[in-house]
């Protein structure tokens, strides 16, 4: 029996949402066990710089004195001494490698266990538990269809968005959806980077939790559409309202059949003239 996109099975969609579930869920639980699991006291008080390494070794950025009170850094030295995450074992330095990379891990926007502070912020945390919450439902009930705005659309019942069809908004549904779950994170991150605001752990929390929902809905479809499934043939998608994809299937044709259909289109040139020239003969004749 044929799936809701018109393919024989769904194994492409529920292995590309096992593998986005399972990178982000698998970080996440390492957030909490690598604090837990090292000696007390290990990870101090940090606050780098997103998209960086500050931590890596003694001398990193993070390391050196900063004035207190800045929008990132301070004075390592008051603040637990220095830190390399690469002193750790390999797997915990990898867990803090990317912390460091991917987050500020400002300390007093971060939990602590064990007396260590956790890798990444709480803003985090949320994210990456609301990809693991995205990439699940879409194992559930994501479908291949051919585009990436449509298989984003399929983690809905298919009559709750036959009225996006009618009229055609399924970009605008889809990517303004996706938008949309960016927005918390966007406000209540953007207004404390530009006033005095300060949001708090919990906010934060539940401010990232919709981000994360809406980065996994987008990587995980991302990674499912795929029309090579369908033979690159648009015909056999199916879409709610019976809509269709605008076929697109037709290779360019090679230097040798286009030298084929320009000596065809001569030889049938050619044939007309003659029939004309002896049509014109005839009449001639008939005067």
């Amino acid at each position: 029996m044929a799936e809701r996109s018109g393919l024989d099975d769904r194994n492409r969609e529920v292995k590309v949402a096992y593998w986005v579930m399972g990178l982000s869920l698998g970080y996440l639980i390492a957030s909490f066990l690598v604090p837990a699991l090292l000696p007390t006291g290990t990870i101090p008080e940090l606050s780098g710089r997103a998209n960086l390494f500050d931590y890596a070794t003694d001398e990193s950025w993070g390391n050196k004195p900063h004035p207190e009170g800045a929008s990132m850094g301070h004075d390592q030295s008051e603040h637990g001494g220095k830190f390399s995450w690469l002193e750790l074992d390999p797997f915990s330095a990898f867990v803090y490698g990317f912390g460091d990379i991917n987050c500020h891990q400002k300390y007093e926007r971060s939990w602590t266990i064990n007396d260590n502070q956790m890798p990444v912020c709480t803003r985090d945390i949320g994210i990456f538990a609301g990809i693991a919450f995205a990439a699940l439902l879409f194992s559930r009930r994501g479908a291949n269809r051919w585009t990436i705005r449509d298989t984003i659309l399929s983690i809905f019942p298919d009559e709750r968005v036959e009225w996006c069809y009618l009229p055609d908004r399924r970009f605008l549904v889809a990517f303004g959806g996706i938008a949309l779950l960016l927005v918390p994170t966007a406000l209540d991150g953007g207004i404390q980077a530009i006033t005095d605001y300060e949001s708090t752990n919990l906010k934060r929390l539940v401010t990232g939790f919709p981000m994360g929902i809406g980065i996994g809905i987008l990587f995980s479809a991302l990674f499912s559409a795929h029309p090579k499934s369908f033979g690159f043939d648009a015909g056999r998608v199916l879409l709610p309202l019976n809509a269709r994809l605008v076929p697109s299937t037709e290779e360019p044709a090679t230097a040798d059949e286009l030298v084929e259909n320009g000596s065809a289109a001569s030889e049938i040139d050619s044939d007309a003239t003659q029939s004309k020239t002896a049509d014109d003969d005839s009449s001639d004749g008939e005067e």
